[in-house]
């Protein structure tokens, strides 16, 4: 094991920040705790450097890095420490090490949390001998290159979507409202759920569940059976329901699977397709497009806290093709929804590997 402040070249002292307004737009990178935070016109590095969060980063987290690799010219504020490894250390391997280091017991302060350059240059790291340290490196290089190639085509599957979308509806000179191709449109209970303890039965989907057009089941919370008829007095939802985001994320929506019984967690409403005139994969794609997006920002023109009420929900317009057109469309959306699903399962598979192999390498 070697302590930090041995194996590296400490360059913190040329570190400037530079408040937002004195910025102006450039080529180089400006770079935080976190990653890049801007682009200005000027550089005061130009080296292939380490960045590890002083104070703003993750610390803590097990999914979010607190440690960055950065190469060639750019700029880095006073929230990141900066790392050139001396010779016989590994650039990546150094990163590597360092992006999930538990510093919980090095940083300090109650609202917002700094390691201090003192306490980072006591942070140790295991230093195998250099070749070593580059088959580590080259091994979770190829794991997480495999990672960058899943999400990339998660992404290029969703812009398939989008664009099958546009083309279907372009055209369409026949508008309709949201509550015209819905049976019903309601709001969630304005009371916080009494979530379950180990009675985990009915997933109760939150805000904070709907990522980009899918159910995150991480930070899933559940109801018990009384809580769950209490909820879903108004509306029990049923598979093929859109629940869509009213705050936060507000204009991002799932569609509910068979597989369980949902109900309405906060800051959610439900849609129910009307059949006869809309899909459910259609609505969806319609409710997530950027023309009922603006809508849901220009119904929130004045508001303080940024949400979607269900008056004006009710109100979205959209393009209507014929249904027939809309099942071709929900065919190809079940086909791209099953390659996701393979997807999504590669991607945690090899999330989980990077994990055991970090934590075989690193501790």
């Amino acid at each position: 094991m070697a302590k930090l402040g041995e194996i590296c070249e400490i360059l913190d002292s040329k570190r400037i920040p530079i408040t937002a307004s004195d910025r102006r737009a450039g080529p180089y990178p400006y770079y935080g705790a976190n990653g890049v935070q801007d682009y200005v016109d000027d550089y005061i590095f130009d080296d292939e450097l380490v960045l590890l969060a002083e104070d703003g980063g993750n610390f803590g987290s097990k999914d979010k890095p607190i440690a960055y690799r950065v190469s060639g010219k750019c700029w880095v504020n006073n929230h990141a420490h900066v790392l050139k490894p001396k010779d016989g250390v590994d650039i990546d391997y150094l990163c590597y090490s360092l992006m999930f280091y538990d510093v919980s017991a090095l940083v300090n302060g109650a609202t917002r949390q700094k390691l201090t350059q003192a306490d980072m240059r006591k942070m140790e790291v295991p230093i195998p001998p250099f070749a070593e340290q580059r088959k580590i490196a080259a091994v979770l290089d190829k794991v997480s290159d495999l990672i960058a190639k899943r999400r990339q085509q998660l992404t290029k599957l969703d812009e398939l979507v989008k664009a099958r979308f546009v083309e279907i509806s372009a055209d369409e000179s026949t508008t309709i409202t949201a509550i015209e191709a819905c049976e019903v449109i309601v709001d969630c209970p304005h009371s916080t759920p009494e979530y379950a303890g180990d009675n985990r039965i009915y997933p109760a989907i939150r805000t904070s569940e709907i990522r980009n057009g899918q159910i995150d089941w991480t930070s899933m919370r559940y109801v018990g059976d009384e809580e769950y008829k209490r909820r879903s007095k108004r509306l029990v939802p049923m598979a093929g329901d859109i629940v869509y985001a009213r705050e936060g994320t507000y204009g991002d929506c799932v569609i509910l699977p068979k597989q369980k019984k949902f109900c309405l967690g906060q800051r959610t409403m439900l849609f129910r397709p009307n059949y006869k005139i809309c899909t459910s994969e259609y609505l969806h794609q319609a409710l997530r497009s950027d023309s009922v997006k603006r809508q849901a920002d220009e119904s929130n023109a004045g508001s303080t806290v940024p949400h979607v009420n269900v008056a004006d929900a009710k109100k979205f317009t959209f393009p209507i093709p014929s249904i027939e057109k809309q099942h071709k469309f929900s065919s190809m959306i079940k086909e791209v929804t099953r390659l996701q699903l393979n997807i999504n399962c590669s991607l945690e598979k090899l999330k989980m590997l990077k994990k055991t192999l970090m934590q075989e390498y690193f501790g």
